[in-house]
């Protein structure tokens, strides 16, 4: 069994800046593919962003330039670099690794 906790979701304006932590529980990312998740208000969950474990990026076309997957195996952490971001960003993000889902983080982008 592996808990995943996310965290960094909050309140920004348009434009602005947040960085989501994934922590892992024990040495997961570093043999699975793993990625993040976002599910807006009424919507359906969407891929945002996925990393293989040869580092191989992948991200949708909507936060193409904006966002950034990275992890640090050594603290068995995965990370989502948001930047600009709009308000149609806001959601409740989620990371996921093998078939191990967090709990989630809200983040709100308004003015």
């Amino acid at each position: 069994q592996v808990q995943l906790v996310e965290s960094g979701g909050g309140l920004v304006q348009p434009g602005g800046s947040l960085r989501l932590s994934c922590a892992a529980s024990r040495s997961i990312f570093s043999s699975n593919i793993s990625g993040w998740y976002r599910q807006p208000p009424g919507k359906e969950r969407e891929l945002v962003a996925s990393i293989t474990t040869g580092g191989i990026t992948n991200y949708a076309d909507s936060v193409k330039g904006r966002f950034t997957i990275s992890r640090d195996n050594a603290k068995n952490t995965m990370y989502l670099q948001m930047n600009d971001l709009k308000p149609e960003d806001t959601a409740v993000y989620y990371c996921v690794a093998k078939y191990y889902w967090g709990q989630g983080t809200q983040v709100t982008v308004s003015s």
